[in-house]
């Protein structure tokens, strides 16, 4: 995309996963800004390795190579830009408005879910002066379901599509630009405190997940109580019954639905 750092757009018809191809390169000392797009990925993957199939060239499937200069403690802001930048693109390019579920997902007007992100990070994968990689995936539904006879039953209440909530079809292409686009000055933003605490700020900002009745599912626990706050560093802050609690990396459950 000109005028930004990802200049670099590589595209496939099929691959196994974009994630999986951008974390090789980056092991090989690929530079930031490298994009892999694919029609078709068939070993795509989203958080907690749920699958998620589509027809080919029917959604944006992009990942993005990031070297990013964070805080350990602020790492969960990488994938949040990515976020943040597909909603802007949403906006511009389709005209629907969404809103952010924690840690990452894009929900259209009534809840449903359109986009999910997964950031993986290789810590070990430095080289020489370069920054750790981090590779940060989004699927997009643009076409697909284009009905919502075409998800599983257990689905039709959670998944939706620019299809479907627009009701005309959305170039995939022009998404991608804007997505590119909105990205750049947010990844800028974080080499510097200022930067980031606005990225937080507008996380906060577009963050559903606040004053939502949650359920908070951990690797080994689990926990119920109220979404109060997002910190500086992307963490969601959520009320129980015994206390405050900071969430770093968790799955949340919205426990009633968005109105």
């Amino acid at each position: 995309m000109a005028g930004t750092r990802f200049t670099d757009v590589r595209r496939f018809d099929t691959i196994d996963s974009t994630n999986r191809y951008l974390l090789d390169e980056a092991r090989r000392g690929a530079p930031e800004g490298v994009v892999a797009v694919a029609d078709h990925q068939e070993a795509g993957r989203g958080r907690l390795g749920r699958r998620w199939e589509a027809p080919p060239g029917a959604n944006l499937l992009v990942s993005v190579l990031l070297r990013p200069d964070l805080p350990p403690a602020s790492r969960h802001l990488a994938s949040a830009v990515v976020a943040l930048a597909a909603a802007d693109a949403v906006d511009a390019v389709a005209g629907l408005a969404t809103g952010l579920k924690w840690p990452n997902d894009l929900l259209g007007p009534d809840g449903r879910k359109l986009a999910g992100v997964l950031a993986e990070a290789d810590l070990g994968a430095a080289a020489g002066p370069a920054r750790p990689p981090v590779v940060v995936g989004i699927g997009i539904n643009v076409a697909w379901p284009a009905r919502l006879d075409d998800l599983p039953p257990e689905l039709t209440t959670t998944a939706t599509s620019l299809a479907l909530e627009t009701g005309h079809p959305v170039d995939r292409s022009a998404l991608l630009d804007a997505l590119l686009d909105a990205l750049e000055p947010r990844v800028a933003d974080l080499s510097t405190p200022t930067g980031r605490a606005r990225q937080a700020a507008d996380l906060r900002a577009r963050c559903v997940t606040l004053g939502a009745a949650v359920r908070v599912e951990l690797p080994d626990a689990s926990f119920e109580g109220t979404a109060a706050d997002v910190t500086d560093e992307g963490h969601l802050v959520v009320d129980t019954p015994d206390g405050r609690r900071t969430v770093v990396a968790g799955d949340v459950v919205h426990l009633r639905p968005l109105r």
